[in-house]
């Protein structure tokens, strides 16, 4: 059985997720790429270093994020939702921060999966930066997309 989900049940799908994925589009170009979220009051926060995704949500911050839970291809639910991209400074990405590691926490394994960001909110330099590469010397950026649109989608057996 197809069907849609509810708000609640859209709500859930969002909070129950880690993982998603970002999609954004600048110069007739459309990006697409999973990131690690937490999903708190209506937004969805992340980190990220410097890169095409940050500098294609900064040219353009109308984003578009999708999140699925699949137990198998007959019993799946799928939300997408569309917002907008903000860069977090100050005591918002001290909460974004705190959001962050409490909800991924238990699940780091790598130091890349890591939020790189001081008690503060204000990020560390990557610890992946070369002295050779300015651009990779950018500061990470810890940001909230304010969703304005979802719709979710399931199928049950």
């Amino acid at each position: 059985m197809l069907g849609e989900l509810n708000d609640q049940q859209i709500d859930e799908v969002l909070h129950a997720g880690v993982v998603g994925r970002i999609g954004c589009h600048v110069d007739d170009r459309t990006y697409i790429v999973p990131i690690t979220y937490v999903y708190s009051d209506g937004s969805v926060y992340g980190h990220s270093a410097t890169g095409t995704k940050v500098r294609m949500m900064r040219a353009n911050p109308a984003v578009c994020f999708e999140v699925e839970h699949v137990d198998d291809l007959a019993d799946w639910q799928s939300v997408i939702a569309w917002g907008t991209f903000e860069e977090l400074h100050g005591a918002e990405a001290e909460a974004g921060m705190r959001a962050l590691a409490t909800r991924l926490s238990p699940m780091l394994t790598s130091t890349t999966a890591q939020p790189h960001l001081g008690p503060d909110g204000t990020p560390f330099a990557s610890p992946h930066a070369q002295d050779s590469d300015p651009a990779a010397q950018e500061r990470p950026v810890l940001y909230r997309i304010r969703l304005t649109e979802k719709t979710g989608r399931f199928e049950r057996r």
